[in-house]
């Protein structure tokens, strides 16, 4: 059997990770890198200075590229760029999305406008992104996406209804294109819970309370661990990898037990 680490080993592999000037996105295009895959970074116009600080920590070759994967001819032209570049294709992480925290019982608090915003993005596009990778991966022989879903998406919960709903249908896309783009191309889904992202420090008011609510939070989750980027962009390297090779169509969910809820022993009385 080969060494453990040949399997995890992306040398000569290129990725592309959408939405990585941020966040869990900046976090898996280094963790990819460091893995070996050159990377692009894909990034909204406008985010030209922290997709550049991302780069710059990757320690393999990569490159920066705006575009909207809203629009079809962006993600035609990312894609293009690697291909130009590196003459190849074998990775993609879809990991642009966007949200709109509404609690679930205010329905007057999202508009029509407000799903297609969301759905655009978290669903379309990332359609879009397979559709522009595919060709060379189909070509060269093999190809992984591994799409950035989340346990919302399985369970209904979620900071808005619209969110859970469009991880929902990425569910379902990942598992369609499992099918469709096999043997070929493997399509996998991550489902976080909690992810600790700059998003959250908006939601917070004073460092006060957002430790008291980062407690809160991981006092839920089973294995007791702060829900950082890191974290989940290891489960990313792992769909992305020779380690998952007989995965696709699958939703890997990456919330620490979560979803399971916590065990309350029958016995242990609490004083």
């Amino acid at each position: 059997m080969k060494n453990i680490d040949n399997f995890l080993n992306l040398q000569g592999k290129v990725a592309i990770v959408t939405g990585a000037a941020t966040g869990l996105g900046a976090a898996t295009a280094q963790m990819l890198a460091a893995a070996g895959a050159n990377v692009l970074i894909n990034h909204m116009p406008g985010q030209e200075s922290q997709a550049q600080a991302v780069a710059n920590d990757c320690v393999t070759e990569s490159l920066c590229q705006a575009g909207d994967i809203t629009n079809d001819e962006d993600c035609k032209k990312t894609a293009q760029v690697a291909i130009e570049h590196w003459g190849r294709i074998d990775i993609l992480v879809n990991n642009a999305g966007i949200n709109k925290p509404v609690e679930h019982y205010d329905l007057d608090g999202l508009s029509a406008q407000d799903f297609m915003d969301i759905y655009n993005v978290n669903v379309i596009g990332a359609f879009q992104m397979i559709r522009a990778v595919a060709p060379a991966m189909q070509q060269q022989g093999a190809g992984v996406v591994v799409n950035v879903s989340s346990g919302s998406g399985e369970n209904g919960y979620g900071s808005s209804v619209a969110y859970s709903a469009s991880k929902g249908a990425i569910n379902t896309l990942t598992k369609s294109l499992g099918r469709a783009l096999a043997p070929t191309i493997r399509v996998n889904a991550v489902c976080p819970g909690m992810v600790i992202t700059s998003l959250w420090d908006k939601l917070q008011h004073t460092e006060e309370q957002r430790a008291a609510w980062l407690k809160t939070v991981i006092s839920e989750i089973p294995l007791n661990k702060e829900p950082t980027p890191e974290i989940i962009a290891r489960n990313i390297l792992y769909l992305a990898s020779d380690l998952s090779a007989h995965l696709t169509g699958q939703l890997i969910t990456t919330d620490g037990g979560t979803s399971l809820g916590l065990y309350h022993s029958m016995f242990e009385q609490s004083v």
